[in-house]
């Protein structure tokens, strides 16, 4: 006789056979989801579908409306890409998984392309999608994973295994074909069926999804050439230090060399700067007001100051605004759809003093500018501001470069950066570093150490700020007269020494437990880089502490 328990899904109880896949389960539901079902939540634990229910449980279904089901689906996707560029094109094709470009991924092959390629592609996938192909997942020792990838000629594979420490590695089968990705999996080939692929150019092309921002729609593409550029430019000097992987970073630190190579990744990101600044002065006859904006944790305080450093070098007076001291009153605060303050949005700052303010000062006139009292919610008035005919105005803000703010200042007197944490590290050719991960991991990091916020309040927090980025910062970044990329290429080595410890502090009953966990395993493909070597006007300063601009 079939022993049975009691499972609660969606908040109503069944009683099902012990031994019960989710899978299995997951199918009696699936009409109740708009897309497939690829993971489930089961007691606060993620767990992909092929999991036997034995023992009584909180099921909650995932498709790729979350965060995590949209992990899941991505990484399928990248699977049955790389399934068929093989099938299409031999053993010997591959795709390198780039950065994340426009709600899509870049990925370049090791061929030439065109977009009647392209497409075949993209037909080959849908063929995997229709024939319900099982990704089947196994844990094998990890010395034979080792063997295994470098006998098929994946050396980096083989490398990420040899810098893991588990005894045990989880590889995927598709068909004929093993290969080892960083998260979960889905089941079946048949739950991938939303994608599509965009030619860009003789070796690269996106690859697009829905998003949780993109209300179930496959977004088109739209270019950013200022954001692709500056990830190009990072890839490309990648190529020359050859460092384009964990893999080869974790050789540097091992090799007692990394002192090396901060140096040098310090002195390009400080050129790079300077010459940003060099651009201002040579037409400073023009601009007036320079603004500055980013996603949360690009590093936006210290680029800014040190940026006023570098136009001084130059005889330029720059004078700082920070679009933070425009706050309405707290009282005076949107609310949004959930009733709540929305401190993100346009609307929360004062932006007829602003704009007023601006005005004024570039009459001529000595304005009384606020500085926002956090603690009580309201502007206070301490400080004036005059502007002399040869200063200029740096001014700091997520809404920097909303075409909304200013708009009584002629284009030609602004000059807008749009700066950003740009990682172009991957794990290995098929896993990439996700930017948004970079900062999630800085964020901790600085709250922790100014602010006295544990783990679990920043990701908690996190995904109503990254909503506010989607809305009130990335429409712009085409504004920008110049991208700033403040990712370092050996700053995670560094970031690991510093978050992994708070990161084991969220207990296994937290709801933010599995996305502690995640980041945990991530930053196990890391040696551990000391903080000695990076100077003390490193945008990392601004998150680990000790910073020349900071404290």
């Amino acid at each position: 006789m079939f022993k049975t328990i009691e499972v609660t899904i969606n908040n109503q109880k069944y009683q099902i056979k012990s031994g019960t896949t989710l899978e299995e389960i997951a199918n009696q539901f699936q009409e109740k989801y708009k897309h497939p079902i690829l993971l489930a939540r089961v007691n606060n634990k993620l767990k992909e579908l092929t999991t036997a229910i034995n023992t009584e449980s909180n099921i909650e279904f995932l498709d790729l409306n979350t965060r995590e089901g949209n992990r899941c689906h991505i990484s399928g996707l990248t699977y049955i890409l790389l399934y068929a560029v093989k099938k299409l094109y031999g053993k010997k094709a591959n795709v390198i998984i780039q950065h994340s470009l426009d709600k899509g991924i870049y990925i370049e092959t090791n061929f030439q392309i065109t977009e009647g390629s392209v497409s075949a592609i993209k037909e080959e996938m849908r063929s995997l999608v229709t024939a319900s192909m099982p990704i089947q997942k196994m844990t094998i020792d990890r010395i034979e994973a080792i063997d295994y990838f470098e006998k098929i000629g994946d050396n980096v594979k083989a490398g990420v295994m040899k810098y893991n420490t588990n005894t045990y590695i989880t590889l995927y089968k598709l068909g004929n074909y093993y290969n080892y990705f960083y998260g979960l999996m889905p089941t079946s080939t048949s739950s991938l069926r939303e994608f599509d692929l965009t030619y860009i150019n003789d070796n690269g092309f996106i690859l697009q999804f829905p998003t949780i921002y993109s209300e179930d729609k496959i977004p088109s593409y739209h270019p950013h050439p200022g954001v692709f550029g500056v990830f190009k430019e990072r890839r490309d000097w990648g190529k020359i230090i050859n460092i384009q992987d964990s893999v080869a970073l974790n050789k540097v630190v091992s090799s007692g060399k990394i002192g090396d190579l901060i140096k040098i990744d310090e002195t390009l990101q400080s050129n790079r700067l300077l010459t940003v600044a060099r651009e201002i002065n040579n037409h400073k006859d023009d601009i007036k007001i320079v603004l500055i904006a980013g996603p949360s944790s690009s590093g936006k305080t210290t680029t800014s100051r040190k940026l006023c450093m570098f136009l001084q070098s130059f005889g330029m007076h720059p004078k700082v605004l920070s679009m933070d001291d425009y706050f309405v009153e707290r009282d005076e605060t949107p609310l949004d759809a959930n009733g709540a303050p929305d401190f993100e949005c346009l609307e929360a700052l004062d932006l007829k003093l602003f704009d007023s303010q601006l005005e004024s000062l570039f009459k001529g006139e000595e304005v009384k500018v606020p500085t926002f009292n956090f603690a009580i919610g309201k502007k206070e008035y301490k400080n004036t501001l005059k502007l002399e005919s040869d200063d200029i105005i740096v001014i700091e803000g997520i809404h920097a470069l909303d075409t909304r703010i200013l708009t009584n200042i002629p284009r030609e007197n602004k000059y807008k950066i749009y700066i950003s944490a740009l990682t172009e590290l991957n794990i290995d050719d098929h896993n990439r570093i996700s930017t948004t991960d970079n900062r999630l991991l800085r964020r901790i990091i600085r709250d922790n150490r100014t602010r006295g916020y544990n783990v679990e309040h920043t990701l908690k927090v996190w995904p109503s700020v990254r909503s506010g980025e989607e809305k009130y910062i990335f429409p712009y970044q085409d504004e920008a007269d110049c991208t700033f990329n403040t990712a370092l290429i050996y700053e995670i080595g560094v970031l690991k020494t510093y978050v992994e410890p708070l990161l084991y502090s969220v207990p296994s009953t937290s709801p933010y437990y599995e996305e502690a966990k995640r980041l945990i395993n991530f930053l196990r493909l890391f040696l551990p880089i000391p903080a000695d070597d990076i100077p003390s006007d490193s945008i990392l300063r601004e998150f680990i502490g000790k910073g020349y601009f900071h404290d």
